[in-house]
């Protein structure tokens, strides 16, 4: 051992009450039956004393302050058969028993596939203080799906919001995915994107984790800035196994859209480099390439007669390729038969290359008089009447996510003393070159063109050309528009956090009674800066779509004349003189979305614990001191005299928050838990709202962040009931309700605002809500049913429901019985809250086949707030099935495929308007299948 390291493992020791030791100490560790995994989460309860203590992620549990005597120790652990020992307690020293489980009804616990995954996960939910959902891995480190957020929508409560067809964002009892706090073993994650806090999941390589708590209800001893859940994953230790592990995936993945096979290939580790030192990590690449066939509209108006038509109707085709690549490491030491060390590191890319060929049909100057013609389910538009313009662009964009985290610390637990700290830094950015966004071309059109859209179909559009199509579909009448390049586009957040908590437990003769305290402290900065080039064409130059032509791959509709992917960046690159910037236009855009904020968060906590063998209860208060700096730009656009002026602007500002909670578990027997909770928790605005970013047009409108606005503040009460079957299953029923205060939504004031003493003809703005109230009902049920004659013994079912109800009130713009404006109080959905969320899981798990049909349905949801209900984007209703297979060939190799999407469920988001569901945004991706094997040694 280096020098280097031998003062590490001092300082970690010394720092960990390595030397603490205390007289009359139980010990020890429950295994499997074969005596090659530990089962974190089993319960271990003194009988005569009414002590029960759980196992850790290795298994290992510990009694401290035992009186001298004679006593029976009893372990329990879902699905396996209740098992008994006497031991003898001296006066002083420690005494080691161990435990290896049988399965109800005698042999092995099953370690692997999908019965494994329910019955450890079982056991974390009935061990845990409050309420929670978990997902684990099996012995030979599989997960239950490829991709973590599909596996995470399998959970009560949770759904997931989709990009471009795939999970990628948590949402938890129907709430938005910013109401989330998201940890990677026990570091917060910072956010890549510009405008959110919330994380991505699908970052994270499920061949790097070990379980994923979904904990929906707060203790003191947590971040205290959720309201839908604290979402934390858990990767892989050393010391999960008892024996080393060396495990290699290979993977094709095929898009019946693209057509195309894309590879992923993992290799994850577990090492043990002596009795008390092991590393364990992994590392895997996924590329997936797919297509998207998209649809959207804008501005939907209606006659006197409710006949509705759109001003703009476009047609999007995406080709998309997406490439992760993850890598984790960690070393684990155990210091003493008290504490363990630790080192985590993990690092996660995600590269999005998108190309977006669309042609967009604009109606804006029929705005006034309406189509030439209309019906309830077409409307036609007349070059004779007013021009038709026509855009035909290509977006070509590549972008890159990193998100890299690495933290270090100890735990200590004598039985009496718990000490534990931990250092980390996160950072995560998303950082964008080059891109071209777009380079559009367009034409318009007149006398001689006639354009009719049919809105009889149910999710979109078509249109076809009755007069002028030879000249609307000739590629030489697209005269290039403009070219916007993305020079520079830099997100970036990162965080150092350092913490510290200490406890010390008093055995009583009932239970054991513990004292609690800590801190923690959070420095975080989160910065953007964009940068763009508007060009323009050259004088003299010439350039039209004809130069770039390529053969489109759309299927709901003939786009017409598309732009190859690479051409107008090949044209741009060999002709740089026929384009000049356009300085105005690149100075406004590229000033307007620059911000940075600090936010330092200084935390501390004071609770108390009682645990016996029936009761649990767990009260204490965690202050939050937030600190914060904003810096933005106030940019006034002249578009008159194509000028602009650019002020930087800075806030500072400073808030408390108190956050008490009470938590109460109870389990008069061992099939039966009960839980209350009630509780205060916070979250902090986006800090794309909360920078102080102001953008003022010619037409005295103007756009505002808003270093104003208050955190999300809720108060949270939980109750849930769980019974637990004997053989492998349980059902819970539980309740939720949570009032929140100062939610945040957007704004839209007219007529005269004034905002910091100026007046303004419009302004947009982020604003505080008032109070909202979120209620709802969550029920599971999960069963193995090995109770049934063969061959339908192998059967497995998960089922689960939750509805939410989530209501707030905005205030909107509206007139008063004589024509004036006056603010009117208005009853919403909160965004993103889907009222009822529905999953199923059937499995089948016999011998070496394992089969499994899981679907998911989530409701509509609101997405974003309009100028009044008429005008709310809503997103409809989603139902998703995924079929998968496995097969072992023997021990150490198994098969497995994926059908992700069978069923092809489309996305569609639309606005009420006239008593009809109006398209705002259609898209289909097609079904993916993923085949591979993955062999253990």
């Amino acid at each position: 051992m280096t020098r280097s390291i031998q003062l590490l493992a001092g300082l970690l020791a010394s720092a960990s009450f390595a030397t603490l030791a205390h007289a009359g100490e139980v010990a020890g560790h429950v295994n499997d039956a074969t005596g090659a995994r530990g089962l974190q989460s089993a319960a271990v309860r003194i009988v005569e004393l009414n002590r029960t203590a759980e196992t850790d992620r290795a298994g290992t549990y510990v009694f401290g302050d035992v009186p001298a005597g004679t006593y029976t120790l009893e372990a329990r652990y879902v699905g396996a058969e209740v098992t008994t020992q006497t031991v003898t307690v001296a006066a002083t020293g420690t005494v080691s028993t161990d435990f290896n489980l049988g399965a109800v009804g005698g042999g092995d616990i099953l370690v692997t596939g999908q019965t494994a995954n329910l019955t450890s996960a079982l056991s974390r939910q009935k061990a845990a203080d409050g309420i929670e959902s978990v997902l684990t891995r099996d012995a030979v480190g599989q997960f239950p799906d490829q991709n973590v957020a599909e596996s995470l929508r399998r959970l009560p409560g949770v759904n997931i919001l989709n990009d471009q067809g795939e999970g990628r964002f948590v949402s938890v009892r129907g709430l938005d995915p910013d109401l989330n706090g998201t940890s990677l073993n026990g570091v917060r994650l910072p956010a890549p994107e510009s405008d959110a806090r919330s994380v991505a999941l699908d970052v994270v390589s499920s061949d790097t984790i070990e379980s994923i708590e979904v904990k929906k209800s707060f203790t003191p001893d947590m971040d205290g800035d959720f309201i839908g859940a604290s979402v934390e994953i858990n990767t892989v230790s050393a010391f999960d196994s008892k024996k080393n592990r060396y495990s290699v995936t290979a993977e094709g993945s095929w898009n019946d859209y693209s057509g195309k096979v894309t590879p992923k290939g993992a290799f994850d580790f577990t090492q043990k480099l002596g009795d008390d030192f092991g590393i364990a990590g992994s590392v895997s690449y996924y590329k997936r390439k797919f297509e998207t066939d998209n649809v959207e509209t804008g501005g939907w108006h209606t006659n006197d007669d409710g006949q509705a038509w759109a001003d703009s109707v476009e047609y999007r085709d995406y080709d998309v390729e997406r490439t992760r690549i993850n890598a984790a490491l960690s070393a684990d030491w155990r210091v003493s038969d008290t504490t363990k060390a630790y080192v985590r590191g993990n690092w996660a890319q995600f590269d999005d290359h998108e190309y977006r060929r669309r042609t967009t049909l604009d109606f804006g100057d029929f705005e006034d008089d309406g189509p030439t013609a209309i019906t309830d389910t077409s409307a036609t538009f007349n070059g004779a009447d007013e021009r038709i313009t026509v855009e035909r662009d290509l977006k070509d964009r590549f972008e890159r996510q990193r998100i890299r985290s690495v933290s270090i610390g100890s735990d200590t637990d004598t039985g009496t003393w718990k000490f534990n700290w931990q250092g980390s830094y996160a950072k995560s950015t998303e950082y964008e070159n080059g891109s071209i966004d777009p380079t559009s071309f367009r034409a318009r059109f007149r006398s001689g063109t006639v354009v009719a859209i049919d809105n009889s179909k149910t999710y979109y559009p078509t249109y076809s050309v009755t007069s002028g199509a030879d000249s609307f579909n000739d590629a030489s009448e697209y005269e290039f528009d403009k070219a916007e390049l993305t020079t520079l586009s830099d997100s970036q957040d990162e965080e150092w956090a350092l913490k510290a908590d200490l406890a010390r437990t008093f055995a009583g003769s009932d239970g054991d009674f513990t004292v609690q305290a800590g801190a923690k402290a959070r420095w975080r900065k989160k910065s953007y800066d964009f940068n763009m080039s508007y060009l323009d064409l050259a004088d003299g130059a010439d350039y039209t779509l004809a130069d770039v032509l390529g053969k489109q791959t759309y299927r709901l509709i003939d786009m017409g004349p598309v732009s190859s992917k690479t051409g107008p960046r090949d044209f741009l690159d060999a002709n740089p003189d026929a384009f000049e910037v356009n300085s105005y236009e690149s100075g406004v855009a590229s000033a307007s979305d620059d911000y940075s904020v600090r936010e330092d968060i200084l935390a501390g906590y004071a609770l108390a614990r009682w645990d016996s063998s029936t009761l649990r209860v767990i009260g204490g208060v965690r202050m939050e001191r937030t600190k914060n700096e904003l810096n933005g730009n106030l940019v006034t656009d002249l578009e008159e005299e194509e000028d602009f002026t650019v002020e930087q602007v800075q806030y500072k500002r400073s808030y408390t928050n108190w956050l008490p909670s009470l938590t109460l578990r109870y389990s008069p027997e061992q099939s039966v838990v009960a839980r209350l909770a009630g509780y205060k928790t916070v979250v902090r605005p986006k800090f794309s709202q909360l920078a102080p970013r102001y953008t003022v047009n010619e037409d005295n409108e103007a756009e505002f962040g808003n270093p104003n606005l208050k955190p999300y503040q809720a108060w949270n009460f939980d109750a849930d009931f769980e019974y637990y079957f004997a053989n492998n299953g349980a059902i819970s029923v539980g309740g939720f309700y949570k009032s929140v205060k100062d939610y945040t939504y957007e704004q839209v004031l007219r007529d005269g605002a004034v905002v910091d003493g100026v007046a303004y003809d419009q302004v947009t703005i982020p604003v505080n809500g008032e109070t909202a109230d979120i209620a709802g009902v969550e029920v599971s049920y999960s069963q193995v049913f090995s109770m049934l004659p063969a061959p339908f013994d192998g059967l497995l079912a998960q089922l689960n429901y939750t509805y939410t109800y989530a209501r707030g009130t905005v205030l909107q713009e509206g007139e008063d019985a004589a024509g004036n404006t006056i603010d009117i109080e208005r009853r919403i959905n909160l965004p993103s809250s889907s009222k009822n969320t529905f999953n199923v899981v059937v499995g089948y798990e016999k011998g070496p086949v394992s089969l499994r049909a899981a679907g998911t349905f989530r409701d509509k949801y609101l997405d974003e707030v309009g100028g009044d209900s008429e005008e709310d984007r809503v997103v409809n209703q989603h139902f998703q099935l995924d079929l998968s297979a496995k097969y072992k060939v023997t021990d150490n190799i198994r098969l497995f495929a994926d059908w992700v999407n069978v069923n092809n469920a489309k996305y569609f988001a639309y606005q009420n308007l006239s008593g009809a569901k109006r398209v705002l945004q259609y898209e289909e991706y097609g079904s993916t299948v993923k085949f591979g094997a993955r062999v253990s040694f």
